[in-house]
């Protein structure tokens, strides 16, 4: 907190939810694929990063697309942290859709349906409009209201560039417009001649000195040069499922939000993919293959299975990626012995990724990594043990001890998490292993 001109200034924090894999910032590799041992909080799987931003190079460059990748490997290995290293690394603007294998079961629609709204989700299109715009900067804006209070409002608006200004007739719809967005004298704005909508793209830098103080959100621009009259290219990203949604359902795009998506027609995303192709070869639309992400694929069935191995052969079809942690087991609903529980024809079309266990060190990186994304100050000894704890029991228990840990530390009213809040943790809360052996020494006690 800090004081100017006697008042008490507060700082402002910006509070974000903290989640299992909320330190991951993508999967730490150099421009030529070599991982770093500790990089965008990743640590180790170098062999795994590796292959993942081979992937992830493919995906960028258009090279890849309608392809399946298995992420294998044991629990706590970092199978999901793996696909939101790609996630990140991709970047917002590739779509990446993330679901557990068990949502198929639970939701209103049948199972195909549900991993067919899931494949559309994660197919881009990038839809180019052309407007035509006005875009300068604002010198005066002049609003009449009428004397009743009743009526529209209209006005003079006078813009300006580096090479011209002229003064426009603003209508009823452009001043609510204004007066929304609060637009002032300074400001640069784009007006769409069609709608009469106004959009602010920021301050005039040769009006930064007008106040004393600024908001932080406060953008400041150039003034625009050339014809304040020109024609803007608006580029609109949405999903193939998004426009199924629209073209499906009699409230359109308000089911998006209402999340009432229902049954979609197979005639319907047929139009919407003879028009979809029809934009693409005019060069209104382009296509961007995302990725859909499938967690516990090995909890699909056969009926599944068999869909997606058909979704996979379409010209619109995403990447792939699943995850598993199962061993050779039978595929659900079936007496089929397979590896990892899924059908060997998709296995035949996977590239394997494969995880292994995480070193003494590197879950300690880990730990740390962690530590510091939760705010937590481990003190070495405590890292220590909570080091070996993750290697008597398993990764992911240990992972928990370090909030559990913090716990103590306020009621104690230290500075840094020591080892015995760790231990203090570790006797209050039991593992699998210790919960295991209590039941099997008290079995009697319980009721058969």
């Amino acid at each position: 907190m800090a004081k100017i001109g006697g008042l008490a200034v507060k700082d402002v924090l910006k509070v974000e939810r903290i989640g299992t894999h909320s330190h991951i910032r993508g999967l730490g590799l150099s421009q030529t694929l070599e991982p770093a041992n500790v990089g965008d909080g990743m640590v180790g799987q170098q062999a795994a990063r590796r292959g993942a931003g081979l992937i992830v190079k493919m995906i960028k460059e258009g090279k890849i697309a309608g392809r399946a990748i298995l992420i294998a490997g044991e629990p706590g290995t970092g199978k999901t942290a793996l696909a939101m290293g790609i996630s990140k690394a991709l970047g917002s603007e590739t779509p990446f859709v993330s679901m557990n294998a068990s949502e198929i079961f639970s939701v209103e629609v049948s199972k195909t349906e549900a991993l067919n709204q899931s494949f559309r989700k994660a197919i881009g299109v990038k839809i180019a409009e052309e407007s035509e715009v006005l875009e300068g900067e604002v010198v005066s804006l002049e609003i009449d209201r009428p004397a009743s209070g009743v009526g529209p409002k209209v006005g003079k608006m006078t813009l300006k560039t580096t090479d011209m200004e002229a003064i426009y007739d603003v209508g009823a719809k452009m001043s609510e417009s204004c007066v929304k967005e609060r637009i002032s004298a300074g400001d640069v704005v784009q007006i769409d001649r069609a709608t009469g909508r106004v959009t602010r793209l920021g301050r005039s830098f040769t009006r930064q000195h007008d106040y004393d103080a600024f908001s932080s959100q406060t953008k400041f621009v150039q003034c625009p040069n050339g014809e304040i009259q020109k024609k803007s290219q608006t580029v609109h990203n949405v999903t193939l499922h998004e426009i199924d949604v629209i073209n499906s359902r009699t409230q359109g795009y308000l089911a998006l939000f209402t999340g009432d998506t229902g049954e979609i027609k197979t005639e319907v995303r047929d139009q919407i993919n003879i028009k979809v192709n029809e934009w693409r070869e005019e060069g209104k639309a382009s296509i961007q293959p995302g990725v859909l992400f499938l967690d516990e694929v090995h909890l699909l069935d056969l009926e599944c299975f068999s869909f997606i191995n058909r979704a996979l052969e379409s010209d619109l079809a995403p990447i792939l990626i699943m995850a598993t942690n199962r061993p050779t087991s039978a595929v659900r609903g079936t007496e089929l012995i397979s590896p990892h529980g899924i059908p060997v024809d998709l296995l035949d079309r996977s590239l394997i990724i494969r995880t292994g266990k995480l070193s003494n060190e590197e879950m300690s990186q880990v730990f740390s990594l962690r530590a510091d994304e939760e705010g937590v100050n481990l003190e070495p000894r405590a890292l220590a043990v909570l080091t070996k704890i993750a290697g008597d029991t398993n990764f992911r228990y240990a992972m928990q001890l370090i909030a559990l840990g913090n716990v103590f530390r306020e009621r104690a009213k230290r500075d840094v998490v020591g080892a015995e809040d760790i231990g203090k943790a570790y006797k209050m809360f039991l593992d699998r292993k210790r919960s295991q052996n209590f039941l099997e020494i008290h079995t009697d006690d319980y009721m058969h």
